[in-house]
């Protein structure tokens, strides 16, 4: 905590060092998370390109730093997830949430009234907590949705769940179970310790136990690594976690090109698209930074170096 109080001390710090009447750089930051901070720098690589100068503040902490840091003024934007902002103005039980457009909407209307935080383009995709099965279970018995899954599982089918204590017993197990009809007994879980999905996936990947089933984040990068499927939550028991960058209306204001700029990007993203990318910071151990500029290059977005090492949109 000091550290990351450090950290806040010193943006504010810089932005009192800016001179009167300089155009200030855009503060953009991320959460500590290995895909904020990817399309964070994807973000600045871009409005660099555009000739808006950034200053990088990339992981500087978790979502409660986040959101103090951007009400504050500390920090211009960052990615943020649409379904949190359920629980940053206490309306949870809102439907709008298990739907990525409604959510986006209120969450996107309650930011701007009380903090005149504007939200930009979200991506097509949800990092919500999930169901994978291994891909080969998937192939055997058909299994695309958790409603295939709860058919399967409610006649019979063999399944054995690795995940987290917060997730068997903070209701979303139960709410899954109640919307898509079946039942696991004590028997058919796995109990580990912690909310680290790796260990789910690793569990799942290696059969450990006889697992053949993990609690997952839906654009976890070592899904598709570990031969695994995340089953399609048809029925929209979880609520949506689409990645958002938000934006200070002031900073908006003075570069509104900003919207334009990021919109394309965002709508570029999808599950398989994110899984992708993560699993070359997160498997791999590729800087995000590299990630971001390689995949920036390959949609065609940002061009490659210049000899005086700066970028340029195409």
């Amino acid at each position: 905590m000091r550290g990351l109080l450090r950290s806040l001390t010193l943006v504010a710090c810089l932005a009192l060092a800016v001179p009167a009447g300089a155009a200030a750089p855009v503060v953009v930051s991320s959460k500590l998370s290995s895909e904020s901070a990817m399309i964070g720098h994807m973000i600045r690589l871009l409005l660099e390109a555009h000739g808006i100068e950034t200053t990088d503040r990339m992981t500087l902490g978790g979502t409660p730093i986040m959101r103090r840091a951007i009400i504050a003024g500390l920090v211009d934007l960052y990615v943020e997830y649409t379904g949190n902002a359920a629980f940053f103005y206490n309306v949870a039980t809102d439907p709008a949430w298990k739907d990525l457009d409604a959510g986006y909407a209120l969450g996107a209307r309650l930011d701007y009234q009380a903090h005149r935080i504007v939200w930009l383009a979200p991506a097509r995709a949800s990092n919500a907590w999930a169901l994978a099965v291994r891909s080969e279970l998937a192939a055997r018995e058909h299994l695309a949705t958790l409603t295939d899954f709860g058919r399967w599982v409610a006649s019979g089918g063999a399944v054995v769940l690795a995940c987290s204590a917060e997730f068997a017993n903070s209701g979303v197990l139960r709410s899954l179970e109640h919307t898509y009809g079946f039942t696991l007994r004590p028997e058919q879980l796995i109990v580990l310790a912690g909310g680290d999905t790796s260990a789910t996936i690793r569990a799942a990947a290696e059969r450990t136990s006889g697992t053949n089933t993990a609690m997952v984040y839906g654009t976890d990068g070592a899904v598709a690594f570990s031969r695994l499927t995340v089953l399609e939550d048809d029925r929209h028991d979880q609520p949506v976690y689409a990645p958002v960058p938000i934006i200070r209306e002031r900073v908006l204001r003075e570069h509104p090109e900003i919207a334009a700029i990021v919109k394309p990007l965002m709508e570029s993203f999808d599950r398989d698209t994110l899984q992708a990318l993560n699993a070359r910071v997160q498997i791999d151990g590729e800087p995000p930074v590299s990630v971001a500029a390689d995949y920036l290059r390959a949609r065609g977005l940002l061009t490659a170096p210049a000899p005086d090492g700066t970028r340029r949109a195409p």
